[in-house]
């Protein structure tokens, strides 16, 4: 279809340019902003793209290509540029920016210090509760870890508040030695304050103090003979010399991220090592998107502007960022976050002593990383290849998608769709479908409107189709998928049923194909078949939690929210008196009825409703 926009006239688009400092994006033909750049001076800096086609860098060129007008913004400082970049890159998410803000928020440990007993729990997202938040941690792997040292070296609690007040014994954790059984008062408010202020300390990186501590009270109890109490605080300074020389980084104090990035082979990626309080707390991989032709400065500062200003507002910007490459932006960035956070940030590339050794490993952590996944690209890409031939194809396909269906006996029935490319897993494009207006049970009526929906929107939003279409099932799926397919008038789309043998083991699956009454049976050790199986399991995985998931909702809150007279005040006094919807539905009369706000007739109707749920 030709574009209705005017064509643009470079020449004098570049005449009316300022040179002030500002931001300037490309769009495409329908108006979408393929990339945005800031300037310093936007009339040099714009007019460099528009030179002979062989002076430009690859990737420029390819911008180029599918550059059809430029808008710009200009600023008053080069500082306000540098923040409108960001703040424009995180709206349009352009295919030509490197994008590497990580999808998942960093976690915490989070401590319920309003609380007679805190608790120590795992936390990710707003940090809006009462209490203090320790981190961030690199992974989560990283914080449950440090969550397991607490309870070992301090017998914190870690129980949801729910389990919590409503015990009647100790549970497992205190007979395992990790938990003091606050809840069943085994140990009082003052000798747990005593263990949670410990925790604090630790977590803070006062392990020092807390160890010096922790010696003079085992002296202590020696001089009054006390050995007991003495053998258990030596036995806590000893775990607690082991964890320090474990998590001890040399030379390290306050809070301090090393940034290593590396570009490799159309790959990208950014190793991030954190420091907290001369601990560390472990490191993360990060992978750069549309980052097939980036280099490893342009991959570091894309990281830099969009994790740390995002860091800045949330105030958990480190005291000193240590970074692989050198920037020519790097005093701008580092006034930025100063002037973000409202403090003093350090972003240092020439270092030497303890930090040049820090940067070191953390950049051959990175060249690991993308070794490791150079090697599994390749291996995916042959697979690829590989299930080309198996099924007689002209090329290998660039985009596979695959489709399965969940549910119990027919409740809460979801439809998962997972994408894969010669890359591996496209996690944003995956979608779930919760189905609904079928019968129970009804596979392929489910199968019909997952596809349905996917298919309709898709080209209804011009979006990318797939090369390969998968569906967990046999020939009846399949013609589900070709009445769906030939009515939205995709019909010459490949699509394979990928149906489970006899005895539904790994290996002996059977590929049944469109218009081909022959199935196609592959060698269990044909690594086409091994990709298969890879993208219908992830299909599986992703269909079934959504499943349970949804299942668990309405289990949940079903029978409550349909008893008349029991609203979400009363819904809320009767979960918190009884820990939960189980303990409700095991509940007698006269125990409901004690619950502020239930009558007698109204705890029989809730009686009532959960007998005949069952």
């Amino acid at each position: 279809m030709e574009s209705d926009r005017p064509s643009f006239d470079a020449d004098r688009f570049l005449a009316t340019l300022t040179h002030a400092p500002g931001v300037y994006r490309m769009l495409d033909e329908r108006g979408r902003v393929l990339y945005v750049g800031k300037a310093r001076d936007l009339r040099r800096r714009v007019s460099s793209y528009f030179r002979a086609a062989e002076q430009l860098a690859p990737k420029t060129r390819a911008l180029m290509s599918h550059t059809r007008s430029v808008e710009v913004t200009a600023t008053h400082t080069e500082t306000e540029a540098l923040l409108l970049e960001n703040n424009l890159i995180k709206e349009y998410r352009p295919r030509y920016n490197v994008l590497l803000r990580d999808d998942k928020s960093f976690p915490y440990i989070h401590v319920s210090t309003d609380q007679a007993f805190p608790r120590f729990a795992f936390h990710r997202g707003p940090r809006n509760a009462a209490g203090r938040y320790f981190g961030p941690f690199a992974s989560a792997g990283a914080t449950r870890e440090t969550l397991n040292l607490l309870q070992k070296l301090f017998q914190v609690r870690q129980c949801e508040d729910s389990y919590f007040r409503n015990r009647s014994r100790p549970c497992l954790q205190h007979q395992i030695q990790r938990c003091a059984a606050p809840c069943v008062g085994l140990v009082g408010p003052e000798a747990y304050a005593d263990d949670v202020r410990h925790a604090t300390m630790f977590l803070e990186g006062k392990s020092d103090e807390m160890i010096a501590e922790l010696a003079g009270r085992m002296e202590t109890a020696a001089g009054r003979l006390d050995y007991e109490a003495a053998a258990r605080y030596r036995d806590q300074i000893n775990s607690l010399r082991r964890v320090q020389a474990r998590q001890y980084v040399s030379g390290a104090r306050g809070d301090i991220d090393i940034v290593a990035a590396l570009a490799r082979d159309g790959l990208a990626l950014v190793q991030l090592m954190m420091i907290r309080a001369g601990q560390s707390l472990g490191s993360r991989t990060i992978l750069a998107r549309h980052a097939a032709a980036a280099e490893a400065p342009e991959v570091l500062r894309a990281f830099v502007l969009q994790h740390y200003l995002a860091a800045a507002r949330e105030g958990t910007l480190p005291d000193e960022i240590l970074v692989s490459e050198p920037l020519d932006d790097l005093e701008l960035l580092q006034s930025v976050l100063v002037e973000q956070s409202g403090r003093k940030v350090e972003l240092r590339h020439r270092v030497r002593g303890d930090r040049a050794r820090w940067l070191q490993i953390t950049s051959e952590n990175a060249d690991l990383a993308i070794a490791q996944r150079l090697a599994d690209r390749s291996n995916l890409r042959a697979r690829f290849e590989a299930l080309q031939d198996a099924l007689g194809l002209a090329e290998a396909p660039a985009r596979i998608e695959c489709f399965d269906v969940s549910h119990t006996g027919g409740e809460a029935t979801v439809a998962s769709c997972v994408v894969f490319e010669a890359d591996g897993p496209v996690k944003s494009d995956y979608r779930r479908f919760n189905i609904r207006d079928v019968e129970p049970g009804d596979d392929y009526a489910a199968m019909h409107q997952a596809l349905t929906r996917r298919y309709t929107r898709v080209r209804r939003e011009e979006g990318r189709l797939p090369d390969l279409l998968l569906v967990d099932g046999g020939r009846g799926q399949l013609g589900q998928a070709r009445e769906v397919l030939a009515e939205l008038g995709l019909g010459d789309l490949m699509v394979v049923g990928v149906a489970k043998g006899t005895t539904r083991k790994p290996g002996l699956e059977t590929l049944f194909r469109l218009d081909d009454p022959t199935p196609v049976v592959l060698d269990p050790s044909s690594p086409a078949l091994h990709l298969i199986q890879q993208v219908r399991d992830e299909a599986h995985r992703f269909a079934i939690t959504g499943h349970r998931a949804r299942r668990a909702r309405a289990r949940k809150g079903s029978v409550l929210e349909h008893v008349p007279g029991v609203g979400s005040k009363r819904r809320q006094r009767l979960l918190t008196a009884f820990g939960g919807l189980q303990g409700v539905s095991r509940a007698g009369v006269e125990d409901l009825a004690r619950v502020d706000g239930i009558s007698k007739t109204l705890a029989q109707a809730i009686y009532d409703a959960f007998r005949d749920a069952s």
